[in-house]
């Protein structure tokens, strides 16, 4: 295949990332033949994949106006992915222009795209990292140089939690990226969860043993517990769709039965 001038030459074309399949099941144009095979495998499998994505990324985007509308200015996105429409600094400037955006990713196709579309946004920052060595995000001078801890901080792990397995101790890395936040911080999860559709919820996983990230679903109280510290703010941990609906949004009946769950919590 020809290679795009956006993806790094040190980038293995031929085996599907996560990152680039989770772009294509929301429409977008940064993906290679190898992601959209998975993703359509992954879609036979299981056909609800694409409006399960899309509930993520809508409940990421009612998130941030929420916390815009709290006075929250200031972002920290790990495992922000490949940018599309909508993505968080977008969402967040409409509220107030004057907002930064950390923007944090593993996968070097990501940060290489974030970089070059963001180039000339001076509030927008984008670091190559992993969330399970915490200190160097939150302790390294681009993020030091980016964000104020003096006041409080969004903490953002959209859909990317379950890429860490529990050998690596996610709740410990959550603490540890938490724990310089100032009091009125937020930390806002997403997560897939087998508790809705187990059967489905095991192929899933099967099917994503052929990627670099493995996929580790958790159930909703595994979940709650990540929030360790933090209040979570109503409704609670909810099924993505149910987490504040926008007034004139329609919520399918089957949104409660959704395999991944999604909440936001304030640090007192």
């Amino acid at each position: 295949m020809n290679r795009p001038s956006w993806a790094p030459p040190e980038i293995d074309v031929t085996r599907p990332s996560a990152a680039r399949v989770y772009d294509y099941y929301l429409g977008g144009s940064h993906n290679f033949e190898v992601d959209r095979r998975m993703a359509e495998e992954a879609i036979r499998l299981w056909p609800q994949l694409p409006q399960i994505m899309q509930a993520n990324r809508a409940f990421l985007g009612r998130a941030v106006r929420f916390l815009a509308a709290e006075g929250i200015t200031q972002f920290i996105d790990i495992g922000s992915g490949i940018p599309t429409a909508d993505h968080v600094h977008e969402v967040a400037r409409h509220a107030n222009p004057e907002s930064r955006v950390v923007y944090v990713d593993r996968d070097p196709v990501a940060v290489a795209h974030s970089r070059a579309i963001l180039a000339n946004d001076t509030h927008t920052t984008v670091i190559h990292a992993d969330l399970r060595q915490p200190e160097l995000i939150v302790g390294g001078a681009e993020v030091q140089g980016a964000i104020d801890f003096s006041r409080p901080v969004a903490m953002l792990m959209v859909a990317v939690l379950h890429f860490v397995p529990d050998e690596d101790d996610p709740a410990g890395a959550i603490r540890r990226l938490c724990d310089p936040l100032p009091s009125g911080s937020y930390l806002v999860i997403s997560h897939a969860s087998p508790d809705n559709q187990p059967d489905r919820a095991a192929t899933h996983q099967q099917l994503y043993e052929r990627t670099p990230t493995p996929l580790t679903m958790r159930t909703d109280a595994q979940l709650a517990s990540f929030f360790a510290g933090f209040d979570l703010v109503p409704p609670g941990l909810v099924s993505m769709p149910l987490w504040r609906p926008d007034p004139a949004e329609r919520v399918d009946a089957s949104a409660g039965q959704m395999a991944g769950f999604a909440g936001v919590g304030r640090k007192e």
